[in-house]
């Protein structure tokens, strides 16, 4: 069974909120993510009809294409925090050229999937705080052997923190910042990550 577990992050008044509510709409991440790195790492954000994935670019003239599932908020800033962890080369294939066992995942299979998305799921958390936005860890196996969503959790927590400590990856660090100026967030320390 797949135990999300919602974290909060405790937001700031954002210019584009309505009876003090900060509004999180997909279309919004989308022109941040393409105003920021669609010219100076030819990639853009795409909302996607499926599931999601990573196209590269099939030519010069086109973008790499990070799509997002379904118009999910969630989703998109997932795909993200993916994208920034991706090497230059591992930018160049389908999906990173990672492989991805689905929703059904024996014990094993969860514990490598659990350990590949330690760190985007880190960046993900910290991507919303940066956007005022509830954050929930997934071990994304509905169907599959019981996860361990509290050992997960702290984990993800642990690179949050090293994160915090030592900086993110550039291109995170970048999307924070931008995230941060949209949403009107103050800057992420420790504290909004206790759980």
């Amino acid at each position: 069974m797949n135990m999300n577990t919602a974290i909060s992050c405790a937001p700031t008044l954002s210019p584009l909120s309505t009876a003090g509510a900060i509004l999180h709409v997909y279309q919004d991440l989308i022109e941040l993510f393409n105003t920021g790195f669609s010219e100076t790492e030819n990639t853009v954000l795409v909302k996607g009809n499926s599931e999601p994935i990573y196209i590269p670019a099939k030519n010069a003239s086109d973008y790499h294409q990070i799509v997002f599932a379904h118009g999910y908020f969630a989703s998109a800033l997932h795909e993200v925090a993916h994208w920034c962890i991706a090497g230059k080369q591992r930018r160049l294939l389908e999906d990173y050229g990672y492989w991805y066992s689905p929703d059904g995942r024996d014990t094993q299979q969860q514990s490598e999937f659990e350990k590949v998305e330690v760190k985007p799921q880190a960046i993900e958390w910290a991507f919303s705080c940066a956007a005022g936005k509830t954050f929930a860890v997934s071990t994304d196996n509905l169907n599959g052997a019981p996860a361990d969503t509290q050992g997960f959790q702290s984990a993800v927590k642990q690179q949050v923190l090293l994160y915090l400590e030592h900086g993110f990856p550039p291109r995170a660090a970048q999307f924070i910042s931008v995230l941060q100026a949209f949403y009107q967030t103050g800057k992420l320390h420790r504290e909004l990550f206790d759980v």
